[in-house]
């Protein structure tokens, strides 16, 4: 969802942008998902993520969006690496850039996965030395979004806990795994924020998010959809289901915030 300058859009859909997921997927896979949404009637909304660890993966994955006329891409820094430095990390992406000149990056900051923490200084950095690449941020460590001022540059926090105090401090929306399933009740809430008549949906949509997060996201998400469609059972390794008691607990949590999949997805 995209705010400001963007808001025009209406909605962004990321694919391919959790690495703790997508990592599993092999590099043609990827590629023929991304040939497959090619044709897609909103493609022109369509950013995507490479979910690589590897430098040549992303610059070959980049190239072959960019066949497809995709230009935006969300990008980790490769999460193998401990104690990973500004200097390395600058090179990552510069590396990127000179294979690539005409991408355009949202930094992914998320030092739980990858192990590295963005600064504000050091995202101004990339900013300043690659204005035309360097386009945003997705900010899943929260250490940004309230401090991190650069014009014309697209901040996301990384949860819809925090959409509508990022949108009042003039990020750009909010990137979520978990707006695959809340995404009815986050777009209200986007439209709506600084009206005062959303504050009870937003508390709902902040509290069904909370639920999620006592769980493995991934493994919860999937066993909360498999209840409408039994193709989300299917998960690569190590990536699990949850357990039928923790399943049954997830419920049941949603249920006394009426959010259940008998009544929509993003009931």
């Amino acid at each position: 969802m995209l705010n400001g300058q963007l808001r025009k859009v209406y909605m962004v859909y990321f694919f391919l942008d959790r690495l703790d997921k997508v990592s599993s997927f092999q590099y043609l896979k990827k590629k023929e998902l991304i040939s497959q949404i090619s044709s897609h009637k909103l493609k022109k909304q369509f950013f995507l993520g490479t979910g690589s660890n590897s430098l040549d993966e992303n610059i070959g994955l980049i190239r072959y969006g960019m066949e497809f006329k995709f230009d935006t891409f969300l990008i980790m820094p490769p999460a193998y690496y401990k104690n990973n430095t500004d200097e390395g990390i600058y090179n990552f992406y510069k590396n990127i850039i000179f294979k690539v000149p005409k991408v355009k990056i949202i930094l992914y900051n998320f030092e739980k996965l990858s192990s590295f923490l963005f600064s504000p200084n050091f995202v101004k950095k990339l900013v300043n030395d690659f204005p035309k690449n360097i386009i945003g941020v997705k900010d899943s460590s929260y250490n940004l979004f309230e401090k991190l001022k650069i014009p014309n540059f697209l901040i996301f926090p990384g949860s819809e806990a925090k959409l509508v105090k990022g949108l009042k401090l003039g990020c750009a929306g909010c990137i979520s795994a978990v707006t695959n399933v809340t995404h009815s009740m986050a777009r209200k809430v986007f439209d709506n924020y600084a009206n005062e008549s959303s504050e009870n949906l937003n508390k709902k949509l902040i509290l069904v998010r909370e639920t999620f997060n006592n769980y493995n996201l991934i493994s919860a998400l999937h066993s909360y959809m498999s209840i409408k469609n039994e193709n989300y059972k299917n998960l690569l390794p190590p990536l699990v289901l949850l357990k039928d008691e923790e399943k049954r607990e997830l419920l049941s949590n949603l249920e006394k915030l009426e959010f259940l999949p008998n009544k929509g997805l993003a009931a």
